[in-house]
């Protein structure tokens, strides 16, 4: 893929999230409108009828709070992964859903887990080691942002407090490391300016030429070769006479 396609603004960016998290809250708003209490739909880890909480589990929520602490970091996760990663976000979602899934449901506690906070995991995992993997001083970037907006994070990966899924969490963290490693080599290369580049020569640099060695700007004055002679402006003197 050539570097023009990457590091480049479209409407599906911010599009896509904007859909997926509404969908979350449509789904929960149909719940509190008709009293339908859908946590039956989640993943029950080891039962044949928990496998369909895991293409479920992510669009159901237990309450506002939960729907609600989940919005926000989806939303900018999810729009950081179409900016930077667009040619595999889509299989960063739905993969990364369905994984995270399965292990949840293999390593899960027997009972009901719901929610979207598994692909938070997977895509807080995923872009902090992707940036890592990538060496570029952008995606890096974009790792220790991600880091310190969401690092603390990790603690919800183990078993620390009862009520929330540890599982699908270490699930998402597991699923988002192996994501950045299949996808290792496709690294998105940002375009590079012109002094990236390895054969870029600062001595042909016009804007470089008014600086010496040691960074000193010269100041140079250029006489013209020919002196244009100049004309002496003339001058018309009008009297008028004045009337007695």
């Amino acid at each position: 893929m050539s570097n023009k396609e990457h590091f480049k603004f479209s409407t599906g960016v911010i599009a896509y999230p904007i859909l997926f998290v509404l969908i979350l809250w449509l789904v929960f708003w149909f719940e509190v409108r008709f009293g339908i209490n859908l946590s039956k739909y989640g993943i029950y880890p080891q039962t044949f009828s928990g496998l369909r909480g895991i293409v479920f589990s992510p669009f159901i929520h237990g309450d506002i709070q939960h729907i609600y602490h989940n919005t926000i970091p989806l939303l900018v996760l999810s729009t950081a992964l179409f900016y930077f990663y667009r040619h595999i976000a889509w299989k960063v979602l739905w993969f990364g859903i369905l994984f995270s899934g399965i292990i949840t449901w293999v390593i899960g506690r027997p009972s009901y887990h719901i929610g979207v906070s598994g692909l938070i995991y997977v895509l807080v995992s995923f872009t902090f080691f992707k940036g890592v993997f990538a060496g570029h001083y952008r995606l890096i970037a974009l790792s220790l942002l991600v880091i310190f907006l969401y690092g603390s994070m990790i603690w919800y990966a183990i078993p620390l407090e009862r009520g929330i899924s540890w599982e699908g969490h270490l699930g998402g963290l597991i699923t988002g490391l192996f994501f950045a490693l299949f996808f290792k080599k496709e690294i998105a290369q940002p375009k590079k300016y012109v002094w990236e580049h390895e054969h870029y020569n600062e001595a042909d640099d016009p804007f470089l030429k008014h600086f010496d060695e040691n960074g000193n700007f010269i100041e140079s004055f250029e006489v013209p070769e020919t002196e244009v002679e100049i004309e002496p402006p003339t001058v018309v003197y009008t009297f008028k006479k004045t009337e007695d």
